[in-house]
């Protein structure tokens, strides 16, 4: 059986300059890239992109950093792109999630045309697969390539990394998270999500 190398929203607006920016984003896209161009176990590699459109109470103008947010990652935006330090080269899919509501998890996203996805400064063809009359989910796309193990890294932690590893555990995944390779917005709240993760089932390493 295979396995798929999940990462999480490594976008312009989650890292450094970004309208919702966490502290060593751009970084840990170095890292990733670093951990794609030495890693021989993965069968697959998948991106998950936060894909808003009119997400409703997700945005605020005046945000609690709960529940609601600043507005990020607008579909077809350069905050919305991949970052640039990112290493898109070995990544076989993307899902794209929340295009109306929150979605913090990967397994919310469904597959994009590969060649609507954009990186760095690019920006990106707004249509996506899930207009499509039947869309591939992230679950559906790793069932069909025989997909037992994933390993899941990214942005944030203690939010859509957290949720993208919670229901790949549920769905009955072998999961684990790298420790080494997500990063969060509070450094407590991310070490709490982590914990949650372990007391999950989730493998840390």
């Amino acid at each position: 059986m295979a396995k798929a190398l999940i990462i999480v929203d490594v976008q312009n607006d989650f890292c450094e300059g970004g309208s919702l920016a966490v502290t060593g984003g751009a970084d840990l896209a170095s890292e990733i890239s670093e951990l794609l161009e030495n890693a021989t176990d993965f069968d697959f590699v998948v991106a998950t992109q936060d894909w808003h459109v009119d997400p409703g109470s997700h945005f605020s103008e005046t945000p609690d950093f709960v529940k609601s947010w600043p507005v990020h990652c607008v579909a077809g935006s350069k905050g919305a792109a991949l970052h640039r330090n990112l290493d898109t080269e070995d990544i076989d899919a993307y899902f794209r999630k929340g295009k109306f509501d929150a979605a913090y998890s990967g397994f919310d996203g469904l597959l994009a045309p590969e060649d609507e996805v954009a990186v760095g400064e690019r920006e990106a063809n707004q249509a996506a697969d899930e207009d499509a009359e039947d869309p591939v989910t992230l679950d559906e796309w790793l069932r069909e390539n025989d997909v037992e193990d994933v390993v899941v890294v990214g942005i944030a932690t203690e939010h859509c990394v957290r949720a993208t590893a919670l229901d790949a555990v549920n769905a009955g995944y072998n999961t684990t998270v790298l420790r080494d390779y997500v990063a969060g917005i509070n450094d407590d709240a991310a070490e709490e999500a982590l914990e949650e993760l372990e007391d999950a089932g989730v493998d840390l390493k």
